[in-house]
Order: structure tokens, then sequence, then C-alpha cells
């Protein structure tokens, strides 16, 4: 390996121990704990609708599917469901027509309700869809789940536990921001003893108390998990406030489960919004002035929402975070941004070698190989032993 390449690892091995940095996770982390990406869980949800719906639920999903680009998923179908009750809301007779079905208002919501269901339950119990190679499906159910947290573990315990002098007591609470529904990240961080701070209070059943605007607490807590996109064990209760629940408990009253944006423009608009709670707090933490930085794993750069706060924010003269981004390759966003104005601060590490602006890739593979740095298990594995470790 060339002084070039060497130096590049060594300068990100330096950013990955960074006092003041923060984590954006996808789907991509909790796949192999064996929760589907959100195309095989769109096709998890519409398996069910058929097998366990009413006999229009279907009919009304893939009404609403093929009216999206092809590649939209379920958060974008349960979106334009949410669209569709507030044109229902507006209209004279208070319904929308889908391809010959008349559905109310209260039968959108009841539509809405069993799709989060059965996300929330495909989520909690996990599904690993048939393979190529003949690996048949793998359904999780309530007696008999298939989701492991081992991944996670890992990795909380490589972030927090890397064998650098010092890095503990100089490190702030390093935020964890996801756009995954799932649990596992909160799970590792207890089950590793690392203390947390998710915007809740309480135990066992807690109740939301940051609020937009709110800064974050200065408790000496290990890691501040920022959920994006709600959760599977976030509830609406029926007065307004957001509660945190175990899965199956009958209080407190719920009006509906919070997983993703609320389907009211109206609650959207609102301050007890806790996403837009969530977002305030990923803006403030990219808008940093000083040394900062931003590491993705698992996140496959899809969000339009997030890829325009991380753009609005580095593309400030003043700002000084630097991105690391763990990809399989250069997508066309990555390219966008490793080749702009504030390219020199855009890390890729891909199955070809590492990126650093316009130049590289350092440290590639010999061909045909390729490297596996760029996956969560291979994070875990830079944060273990370093970068140039893990290129060999």
């Amino acid at each position: 390996m060339d002084s070039t390449a060497k130096d590049a690892l060594n300068q990100l091995d330096n950013l990955l121990a960074a006092t003041n940095q923060s984590w954006l996770f996808g789907a991509g982390i909790s796949f192999d704990a064996g929760i589907p990406l959100m195309w095989h869980l769109t096709e998890r949800v519409f398996s069910r609708a058929k097998e366990e719906g009413q006999p229009d639920d279907i009919v009304v999903l893939d009404q609403v599917k093929n009216w999206l680009s092809d590649d939209s998923h379920i958060e974008h179908i349960l979106s334009q469901l949410g669209d569709y009750r507030a044109i229902a809301d507006r209209s004279k007779d208070k319904s929308v027509v889908f391809g010959g079905v008349a559905l109310s208002i209260d039968d959108l919501d009841q539509l809405h309700q069993r799709v989060l269901t059965w996300i929330a339950e495909t989520i909690r119990w996990g599904h690993k869809p048939a393979q190529t190679d003949g690996t048949p499906e793998e359904v999780g159910t309530f007696e008999n789940r298939i989701v492991t947290v081992d991944h996670h573990s890992a990795f909380v315990s490589a972030l927090f536990n890397r064998n650098q002098a010092g890095v503990a007591e100089r490190r702030r609470a390093v935020r964890l921001f996801t756009t995954n529904y799932d649990t596992l990240i909160e799970d590792a961080l207890a089950l590793g003893g690392f203390s947390y701070w998710d915007g809740f209070s309480g135990g066992a059943v807690a109740f939301r108390t940051h609020r937009y605007g709110d800064d974050e607490p200065i408790a000496n807590e290990r890691a501040h998990v920022i959920k994006l996109h709600g959760s599977i064990d976030w509830h609406l209760g029926e007065d307004g406030r957001v509660w945190r629940v175990r899965d199956g408990d009958l209080y407190p009253k719920k009006a509906s489960r919070v997983l993703i944006y609320p389907q009211s423009t109206k609650y959207l608009a609102t301050q007890r919004d806790p996403f837009a709670a969530q977002f305030d707090l990923f803006r403030r933490a990219l808008g940093a002035r000083e040394e900062n930085v931003l590491a993705t794993c698992g996140y496959s750069f899809g969000d339009e929402h997030i890829n325009q706060e991380i753009e609005l924010s580095l593309e400030r003269p003043e700002n000084k975070t630097v991105i690391i981004a763990f990809a399989k390759s250069l997508n066309p966003k990555l390219e966008e941004w490793r080749k702009g104005p504030w390219g020199k601060r855009v890390y890729v590490l891909t199955e070809d070698g590492l990126y650093v602006g316009e130049n590289g890739p350092y440290a590639p593979p010999t061909p045909p190989e390729k490297l596996d740095w760029w996956t969560f298990s291979g994070a875990t594995r830079i944060l273990n032993s370093g970068a140039e470790a893990s290129a060999q």
C-alpha cells in the first residue's frame, strides 16, 4: 500500500475518533438482523393485505402503488393514503374512490392502521425473503421471532469501547440518527450498558418530553438516539401525547401507532409533531461550525428530505462537517457531492476502495476481489481494528 493511501486511511481513522460525531443509519444495517429492506417490507405488507386484510385492502393498495413511481415503497404508499384522507376530509361526501372502491375517512383510518400493524409486526418478528440461491423464505411470528441484535451489539461495543486512550473522556454524546423503525440500536445500547437519551422520560412506559426547539440535554449520556421516522414502540395517545410503550400493553390508551410522518398536515404543522423535532436535531447537528463528522451506514441516499438537509448545511461557508459514507458503490448522489464545492469533505468507503473528494479509489482490492468494509459489520471492524487493517 502506497503512502498516499496510508495517509488517507489514517485521516479516516482520525475522523472516526472525532469528539463531535454523528451517525445516520438506514435499513441496510438491520437486514442481517432479520428485518427486510424497504422493498421486501412493501412486498410483505401487500402479501399480508391479501391474506389477512379486508376484501378491498389489496385493491386500494394496488391502485395507490400504480399511481406512484416505480421506485416507491410502503412509506410513499402510506403518505399517499394520508394525502387522500386529507382530500376526503375536505370533500362534500367525506370519501375517496379507488378503482371503483369508495372509502370513507373512517375506512381510510382503519386501512392505515392495518398497514401500520403489518409493518410493525414484520419488523418486530422478522422476515427473510427467499433468495436467488434457493434459500427459502423465513417468516418470523409472535411465537418464533427471528430478529437478532448481535450485529448492533458488536457495533455499539466497537463505537464506545474502541481502544484509544482518552477518546471516551473527550467525546461528547454520539448522535445516532436512524430512519429505521426497529429498536435494535436502543436494545444494543442497553444490553451493552451504555446510557442514552431518546427524548422520552420514564421506564418501560415513557412519555415524550423533548419538544421542537428544545436543546439536547448536556448530561453525561454516551449516545443520543434520534429516530427520524418514528419507531414501532411509539404511540400517539388519545390526549395527543407521544408515548413509548411495550409491545402488547393495553395502556396508555392509543389513538394510533406512530411510525412515519403524521398523515394529518394540520398535525405536521404543530410543534407537538415529534418528527419536526427530530429533524430539527438533525439540522442542528449538521450545522455545527466546529469540527464535526457525520458517518452514514445502511443508508441508500434515497430520502430527498434528508439529502437536502445535508446539502443545505454543508454548502454554508462556515460549515466544517465531514461526511463519511459507507456505501457499496458511488451512487449518483455521492458522485454529485464528492465532485461539488465541498467534495473534499466527502469520504466514501466502497467495495472498490476509499474515495476522498474527487480522488480515489485508495486501497483498492486485488481483482476480482471486493472489499466488504462498506457494510455494517465492516464499519464495526474498522472501529475495532482501524481502516488500514480492514483494507487488507
